[in-house]
């Protein structure tokens, strides 16, 4: 089931990082910041009314002069067309109407996608009322009145925002068909790799320009298997427009990750993994995808015997927060090991997929607190009563314990390690929610 996704568009400084954050916040939903993954996080999952949307922010560009200021703005407005469902225009009552803001109106026009003009910074809604109405002159539609920063009109904007999802969308039928995005930083081959997975099965059903946020869905069949490939590098390309490379790129990611129930992350062989890829593959970790890195170029890498370790090792250190996932050493352009991913994804799948019997699991957990006593606090130890899966996609444990405080990061990892170890769920991430239970119950 795919979320709607919504964007946030407007000037430097007319508080579209405010507004983001106000929405996001304790008062919407809680979002959980995963260490090393995005420092600065630009999107964020909302729930509102039983709705659930992607909500991803294009503010943070700062123009060095006057002289660029449009194009950055035009940048945004294409990065929104291109990803959005919804997308919010942000202005700025204080600083009045001015032509940047009437050139955008324009670009979002144009995009026949729903626009709501945000007017922000209305503190006092008698005072800044008759200034709001200036707004109509843009001609896309009613100005909504908000404070980002004291949280006014929020509300009232959700309200407008889920009025103008997709019909349909959040309740489209489930295609169980497995779907693989290909993410990654621009010119590492990942449309490349699409046609040589492609071409390698001589199969092609149809492309199609699969969802309204323009990426490119290619129908595989590989043994007598369907597979689903959206390749994130058939969004339309801004090849005149100075971009935000790394920002743009994770935005790109974000609406095909949703989708996907296993992420392809392809890394230049040559270059080597960046924070970058950190960044864009963070998106599908979040998300509890199943996860598989494809190190490409691979014939084009400078190599001795152990050149192929090195990599693995700086891989692993750039991308610690999953080192669950799968590593594969190919080239798109020869076709070395790309005949693996296949077998691959189904691997990763099964393992999104797997679960648990209650019964093994506390055998194994029972087996650990055996081998290493669980940590002490002022005396006081923690217990492990029992645990359960409670989900799958990704693989979620309840593990109920007298108190949630005693449970330290490095004891619930080493009780992921052992699961581990007797189940691999190799190239998928495994979460746990911790839940206490009195030990007179």
């Amino acid at each position: 089931m795919s979320k709607p996704v919504v964007a946030i568009v407007g000037r430097p400084n007319v508080g579209k990082s405010t507004l983001f954050n106000s929405i996001i916040g304790d008062r919407v939903s809680i979002v959980e910041d995963t260490p090393g993954v995005t420092r600065d996080r630009i999107y964020a999952d909302v729930t509102w009314l039983n709705h659930n949307f992607t909500m991803i922010d294009t503010g943070g560009i700062e123009p060095e002069s006057k002289d660029i200021i449009l194009s950055q703005m035009r940048t945004q407005a294409e990065i929104a067309i291109d990803t959005a469902d919804v997308i919010i225009f942000i202005t700025d009552v204080r600083q009045g109407l001015v032509d940047d803001d009437a050139k955008v109106a324009d670009m979002l026009r144009k995009s026949k996608k729903p626009v709501l003009l945000v007017v922000n910074k209305v503190d006092d809604f008698k005072k800044y009322m008759p200034d709001v109405y200036e707004f109509f002159n843009l001609g896309i539609g009613d100005p909504i009145p908000v404070s980002a920063a004291s949280r006014l009109g929020i509300g009232d904007l959700l309200e407008e925002i889920v009025k103008n999802f997709p019909e349909g969308l959040e309740d489209q039928e489930e295609d169980d068909r497995p779907k693989i995005a290909v993410v990654g930083k621009p010119n590492v081959g990942k449309s490349t790799l699409i046609n040589r997975l492609c071409g390698e099965n001589r199969v092609i059903v149809s492309d199609i320009a699969g969802t309204t946020r323009d990426a490119i869905d290619t129908e595989v069949v590989h043994n007598d298997k369907e597979y689903v490939f959206i390749d994130t590098a058939g969004i339309r390309k801004k090849s005149k427009v100075k971009e935000d490379i790394e920002r743009y790129s994770v935005i790109r990611a974000i609406a095909a990750v949703e989708r996907a129930d296993v992420v392809l992350l392809v890394i230049d062989a040559v270059e080597g993994v960046t924070e970058q890829d950190a960044k864009i593959i963070g998106v599908a970790h979040d998300n509890g995808k199943g996860i598989i890195v494809l190190v490409n170029k691979w014939d084009a890498r400078v190599k001795d015997d152990k050149t192929i370790y090195r990599d693995t090792e700086k891989i692993r250190q750039v991308l610690s927060f999953m080192s669950y996932a799968e590593i594969l050493f190919i080239s798109a352009k020869t076709g070395q090991r790309v005949d693996q991913i296949f077998d691959l994804i189904d691997v990763v799948m099964e393992n999104n997929a797997m679960r648990v019997q209650t019964g093994v699991l506390n055998e194994i957990m029972a087996e650990a607190v055996a081998m290493q006593q669980p940590p002490t606090d002022k005396g006081k130890r923690l217990k492990l009563f029992y645990m359960t899966q409670a989900s799958t996609k990704p693989p979620t444990f309840v593990i109920f314990v007298n108190d949630k405080k005693l449970m330290h990061f490095s004891y619930q990892r080493y009780l992921e390690n052992k699961i581990r170890e007797t189940f691999g769920f190799r190239g998928t991430s495994l979460r746990f929610i911790i839940r206490e239970r009195n030990e007179e119950q």
